[in-house]
């Protein structure tokens, strides 16, 4: 029996397959194989190895020790953040960020006041000329290499988001715990990135405390919480250090 392409069964909000975990092409591909009594004995893994051997290079986003797709425990075992600076096209296209966007969202937040924000950079050199100028308020004698040098992180990776903490009025929802449910999409905005197959960064910096910049992208009492920046590796990623567990983790009593 003819094996049919995995593209001819794709289903609602389906990810192209170069942009996919391994792990799910391999269950797409699975399912639209014939049953083993169609086959011809160990027909169906023989097909298995081959079109996973023919795949690898989307098995991870960077290197096989890190933002393992192959299950969830292993991909929060090994996530790691890319740098923006090492992030090359393709990025994610409108369709899919907006996806991004939308698991980012599905986070804890105490009261459903939904105190965040998210403003899509889609101008990257208009976004360029903010930082720019802002620098330049904030430091009048800056010389023209510093400013280029601060400039530049505006146009790093492929595609960029902000992060706003939108505070909201409640009775009973304190500003801190608003802040908290800002944090926690954060970090559901990098998960989300990593799970459509590109790797992100969340970057804050001078720019996200410089009054300049806060008039342009915020409004009322919002506050920036970070840039987003999302694409494909350029290179393999290292390892940081990590915490050790017994410094951080106590019992009580």
């Amino acid at each position: 029996a003819a094996i049919q392409s995995p593209s001819a069964q794709r289903p609602i909000g389906f990810i192209p397959p170069t942009r996919t975990p391994l792990s799910l092409i391999s269950q797409i591909f699975v399912a639209a194989l014939p049953e083993p009594d169609e086959c011809e004995p160990n027909g169906k893994i023989a097909a298995v190895k081959n079109f996973v051997a023919s795949d690898t290079a989307f098995r991870r986003t960077a290197g096989d020790m890190f933002n393992d797709a192959t299950s969830l425990p292993a991909y929060l075992a090994t996530r790691r953040s890319g740098k923006p600076r090492e992030m090359i096209a393709p990025g994610p296209d409108e369709f899919m960020l907006d996806a991004i966007l939308k698991l980012a969202m599905r986070t804890p937040d105490h009261g459903k006041l939904f105190p965040w924000r998210f403003v899509k950079i889609a101008d990257r050199a208009a976004f360029a000329d903010l930082y720019r100028q802002a620098f330049v308020v904030a430091n009048p004698d800056a010389r023209p290499a510093q400013i280029e040098a601060v400039v530049a992180p505006a146009l790093m990776a492929p595609t960029l988001v902000v992060l706003l903490h939108a505070p909201q009025e409640s009775p009973k929802i304190p500003d801190w715990e608003q802040q908290l449910s800002t944090g926690a999409v954060a970090m559901n905005l990098l998960h989300a990135a990593h799970a459509h197959g590109f790797v992100g960064s969340w970057i804050t910096g001078w720019a996200c405390y410089d009054a300049t910049v806060s008039a342009a992208l915020c409004q009322g009492r919002e506050r920036m919480a970070g840039l987003f920046f999302i694409g494909s590796a350029a290179a393999p990623f290292e390892e940081r250090p990590r915490p050790d567990f017994d410094a951080v983790v106590r019992s009580y009593p």
